[in-house]
């Protein structure tokens, strides 16, 4: 079913796809839609739009953090971006010194990062957790050594005086919004001083598509973060990807209130580049999906009606309440409301429908689909996205125009290959890392499992089915899909953990190293959090039927709160499960002791 908003053109494109089998298993999935002519450059995006709609507002954001809306236009940040480059140029930045981003998401953010863009200059944004969480700057150190920038930007010099004073910081200008406290460093308006001129324009109009645009660094869940080179090419294919599934994004410019990190992908290479793709407007979100946090958010929503909601399941768990108890707040969110999108995980079926209800209740007359997508740093990164009305919770979708997606049967998974433009061609100033990326067939090995909706119908798209390499072994031989058995244990414990480890290569039973939340740590030992496991580790294993595969036997909490340093958790969140059990050795032997008070048993 296609949903049309009045008589206007549908949302959705309906799937057209072409499965081809392979003589020693497995299949090729390509989409049989094709791709128009679009810019080479996504700067170029900007400049048209400056050009067509100059008084539009681009970005949005708070004045002071708390203070009144401000922002700029297509054609003042076209200006600006013209005025930046020229400045960058001018102190000799270029293709193999270009420019660091330390702090979050704003406008002098974006209007440096589109000017390096423009210019030829590669851009690195970079986590803030690693300058402003980590102990010993491990992985900031790291990531400056790699991309040996010319010019650092930080918002505050003061907040970021200790990541902009390491060794690695040195040879770089220091550019800061707020530069009081560091005297070398000068203030964001020195690189608007001299205006643009036509050798700026020619300079823009000779930047080569294919060199590196962006470098956009993987969270380091299984080592030292990489640089991915991502290209403008790979950007303004993926945006015309992600259009030909949802062509409604051509009929009216997106407005977006967002807070996703631009040094994420889904962040900048999605979300920003989707509004500056159709002319949109971005509101920049201080808030978060968290306690305490989502409540800048909400007053946000009250004075911005977004036409695309993208979040995480969390930040819709969160929000779905405050919506049920607040009228206006709900009129508010819904009132141009045309798709929501979450990422991540699968929405739990009470969460879905109580979203659904709300949409009818505020939206009569109107579907707003719940859809959701799977991409990578390395693809820019919609692979697959969904674009049917009525996609079940968990469905990412059926590969976009453009992408070969290669499916490998691998011990009763399907293991999934990417190629197309949109792939990344390698990591930065990494050439094993890069050659170990790719297969012979020169298709980009993701790593990831996929699990079709509906076997009879290709049409109906895929479910993320886990990472391959978390999968393990049980002494009797048994495989455990832990991804897959993780978004479960998760969906059935609720509140009760903030993360789960799933363990037990060579034992003969599945454990659990449950991560809890903060303001859960005070509470460890006490029988009610206990309880609260053991029953939803009850109901996990009920589903299971007895399996071994699917039943787990013990859960224990760690005490100890992870540490971004020592690699146990990334910027984002992640586990790295092998970090964990390598720096608490004893650990999995308390989990197994059968005379260990702490641990759980359902």
């Amino acid at each position: 079913m296609q949903q049309s908003v009045g008589a206007e053109a549908p949302l959705f494109a309906r799937p057209q796809l072409r499965l081809d089998p392979r003589p020693a298993g497995g299949w090729i999935l390509r989409s049989l839609a094709s791709l128009p002519d679009h810019p080479a450059r996504i700067t170029d995006h900007l400049f048209a739009w400056a050009a067509r709609a100059p008084d539009r507002p681009f970005l949005r954001e708070r004045e002071g953090g708390d203070g009144p809306w401000h922002g700029v236009t297509y054609a003042e940040a076209a200006e600006a971006v013209r005025r930046i480059g020229r400045g960058l140029l001018e102190r000799g930045l270029g293709p193999q010194r270009g420019v660091a981003v330390l702090s979050g998401n704003s406008i002098q953010h974006a209007l440096l990062a589109l000017a390096a863009q423009a210019v030829g200059v590669p851009y690195a944004p970079v986590s803030t957790p690693y300058s402003l969480m980590s102990e010993d700057l491990g992985k900031l150190r790291h990531v400056l050594r790699l991309v040996k920038p010319g010019l650092i930007y930080a918002e505050s010099a003061a907040r970021f005086a200790r990541a902009l004073s390491t060794e690695e910081a040195a040879g770089a200008a220091i550019l800061c919004a707020d530069p009081a406290g560091m005297p070398r460093a000068e203030p964001f308006d020195a690189l608007l001083g001299r205006p643009a001129d036509a050798a700026i324009d020619r300079a823009i109009a000779a930047v080569d598509p294919d060199a590196p645009a962006k470098l956009l660094f993987t969270s380091g869940s299984t080592g030292m973060p990489k640089g991915v080179v991502t290209t403008h090419r790979m950007m303004t294919t993926n945006q015309e990807q992600v259009t030909a599934g949802w062509p409604f994004l051509r009929q009216h410019p997106p407005v977006l209130l967002d807070w996703l990190p631009w040094n994420h992908v889904f962040g900048s290479s999605h979300n920003l580049n989707l509004v500056l793709r159709h002319g949109g407007t971005l509101w920049i979100d201080d808030g978060r999906p968290l306690p305490g946090q989502i409540e800048r958010t909400l007053r946000n929503l009250r004075e911005v009606a977004p036409t695309l909601s993208f979040n995480v399941p969390k930040g819709y768990e969160l929000l779905v309440p405050r919506l049920e108890a607040d009228d206006a707040l709900a009129r508010a969110f819904f009132a141009e409301m045309q798709v929501m999108l979450y990422a991540a995980a699968a929405l739990a079926a009470p969460l879905w429908r109580r979203l659904e209800d709300l949409a009818r209740a505020y939206a009569p007359g109107r579907t707003i689909p719940m859809v959701s997508s799977w991409g990578l740093t390395e693809t820019a990164p919609v692979i697959t996205a969904t674009h049917i009305e009525d996609a079940p919770s968990g469905c990412i979708g059926t590969p976009v125009p453009g992408v070969e997606l290669k499916l490998l049967p691998v011990e009763g998974k399907l293991e999934a290959r990417v190629r197309g433009a949109n792939v990344t061609r390698g990591y930065w100033e990494d050439p094993a890392a890069t050659a170990a990326a790719f297969d012979e067939e020169g298709f980009f090995i993701t790593g990831d499992a996929l699990a079709w909706i509906d076997p009879a119908d290709p049409a109906r798209g895929f479910r993320f089915d886990g990472r391959l390499t978390e999968d393990f072994k049980l002494a009797s031989g048994t495989r455990v899909h832990a991804g897959a058995m993780r978004l479960r244990i998760l969906a059935a414990l609720h509140d009760a953990a903030r993360d789960v480890l799933v363990v037990g290569e060579g034992h003969d039973e599945i454990g659990l190293l449950l991560i809890p939340h903060d303001h859960h740590r005070g509470s460890l030992g006490d029988p009610p959090l206990a309880a609260s496991v053991a029953e939803g580790l009850r109901r996990v294993n009920a589903a299971g039927g007895g399996a071994s595969s699917l039943t787990i036997a013990r859960a224990m909490f760690l005490a100890e709160p992870l540490s971004l340093d020592a690699g146990e958790v990334t910027d984002k969140g992640s586990l790295n499960g092998r970090a964990i059990l390598a720096r608490r050795a004893g650990v999995l032997g308390r989990l197994y002791d059968d005379g260990a008070p702490e641990v759980i048993r359902p």
